[in-house]
């Protein structure tokens, strides 16, 4: 072993040293999360950032600094790219073109609505992100989404205040729609088929969409699950066009900065695992281990995202983006709606 290769080991090794504190704060709250969601039912990731705000002090100073702010990161974007095993292209086809369509265009209204409210809400330009961070969490996949799309904006004072209003935000209305929408879905007269749509093309999150499409019936439960797959497809195409637009816009700004990447790794690894998954057929104990993988780093970012948020600092947002993310789900909800009753 040569003096490159001992330095360079050595200085991993302190690049872990320097990581461990931190991570091993989130791992904990993490674990703890995921205790107190398997026994009271509600969302890991909701308790995760609640635990880690009441934490907060450990991101401010202290050994634990570095490890919070790597974890944040990293393991945000590995939990994202295993997203990528959970989706099979023959799961999309099967759902057929007009369902496939009619989950395109959703996303994209639900989406644009989001960028057209957040500037009359907040009566000016500047509020973009907030848009398309609130509207991508509820067009696409909710929490997960929500971290996605946050990783490829452009990073601001208040970055992870927003993801943090955005992921608290869409767990809150999963939860209820989890209790409601099915309720509706009996008022309106959907079959379990058309149930199964509504509730995997409107619920945010993909524990919620399984826990209301199997409490309809298991017909509507594999409906919705599928459906919701395929909107979670969608996270790839949508990170590509953010990337172009915000790439563009860095370059007519004429900023100095580096230019963000046109595609982040963890998305390009996210499409070669939906590709992968589509065209091997791997163990069904491998999927469910990455599955389960993917699940427990995105626990653990986002624990690690809470510490890094100030209470009073989600107080100082005040209603604007309440009204803003609840109109965008009411939006959703409506569009899909009208397209099961006269498109469908």
């Amino acid at each position: 072993m040569n003096a490159p290769q001992i330095m360079a080991i050595i200085s991993l090794l302190r690049r872990i040293r320097c990581i461990a504190p931190g991570l091993s704060a989130a791992v904990v709250i993490a674990i703890a999360s995921l205790f107190l969601a398997e026994h009271y039912g509600a969302s890991a990731m909701l308790f995760a950032l609640l635990l880690g705000m009441a934490l907060n002090f450990l991101s401010e100073e202290g050994r634990t600094v570095e490890g919070v702010q790597w974890t944040s990161i990293a393991l945000l974007r590995i939990g994202i790219a295993l997203l990528g095993l959970r989706i099979t292209f023959n799961e999309i086809a099967n759902l057929g073109l007009n369902v496939t369509l009619m989950v395109l265009l959703c996303v994209v209204a639900t989406i644009i609505v989001g960028v057209l409210l957040s500037r009359l809400i907040y009566a000016r330009v500047a509020t973009n992100q907030v848009g398309v961070l609130t509207g991508g969490a509820v067009a696409i996949c909710g929490a997960s989404a929500a971290l996605a799309i946050s990783a490829i904006l452009p990073k601001h004072a208040n970055s992870d205040r927003d993801t943090t209003f955005a992921v608290i935000g869409v767990t809150a209305l999963s939860t209820i729609a989890m209790v409601i929408y099915p309720l509706l879905t009996h008022a309106m007269g959907f079959t379990n088929i058309e149930a199964g749509i509504f509730l995997g093309a409107t619920i945010h999150d993909v524990a919620q969409v399984i826990g209301a499409g199997y409490s309809v019936s298991p017909e509507a439960g594999d409906t919705a699950t599928i459906v919701k797959l395929l909107r979670v497809a969608m996270l790839l195409p949508v990170i590509l066009l953010l990337s172009i637009i915000f790439r563009r816009q860095h370059q007519a700004h004429g900023a100095s900065e580096k230019k963000p990447p046109l595609l982040p790794l963890f998305a390009v690894i996210f499409g070669l695992l939906v590709a992968l998954n589509s065209l091997v057929v791997l163990p069904a104990e491998l999927l469910r281990l990455a599955n389960e993988a993917s699940r427990f780093f995105l626990v653990v970012a986002i624990a690690a995202i809470g510490m890094k948020t100030q209470l009073k600092e989600l107080v100082q947002l005040g209603w604007r983006p309440v009204i803003l993310i609840v109109a965008e789900t009411l939006f959703l909800a409506s569009i899909v709606i009208i397209a099961i009753k006269f498109w469908l």
